[in-house]
């Protein structure tokens, strides 16, 4: 297995899909990367070389990826509850944030449904 950026990319797929496991690395950013880096998309990541992963490798450098992105993101929440955002206090009480419903979906973030007593009537 390849490792880029601390993260294990699997042998058996293409590098275009390959890239997309590390974390702030979509299909169009792998694709810039790989095509800066002159390297064919259709290429299996088990195939790579240690000259084209070292291009890659420094390609990826250019962007915010992986521990640094996930930092700033974290930060960037922090700041909104901080500041006492609308978005920072439905991030403090775990609602969605941005403008769904909530009085019949919203699981994900409100977690298992809570039986109401006496309901029914």
């Amino acid at each position: 297995m390849a490792r880029i950026k601390g993260v294990d990319v699997p042998n058996n797929k293409r590098i275009e899909i390959a890239l997309t496991y590390i974390y702030g690395v979509g299909r169009s950013l792998s694709n810039k990367v790989l095509a800066d880096a002159k390297i064919d998309i259709n290429k299996k990541a088990g195939e790579l070389d240690s000259d084209e992963l070292s291009r890659i490798r420094d390609e990826l450098n250019k962007y915010l990826t992986e521990g640094d992105l996930r930092r700033e993101v974290n930060m960037n929440i922090k700041t909104k509850m901080e500041i006492n955002s609308y978005q920072g206090t439905r991030h403090k009480k775990g609602l969605p944030v941005r403008g769904q419903r909530t009085n019949r979906n919203a699981r994900t973030r409100k977690g298992k449904g809570k039986t109401v007593a006496n309901k029914k009537k």
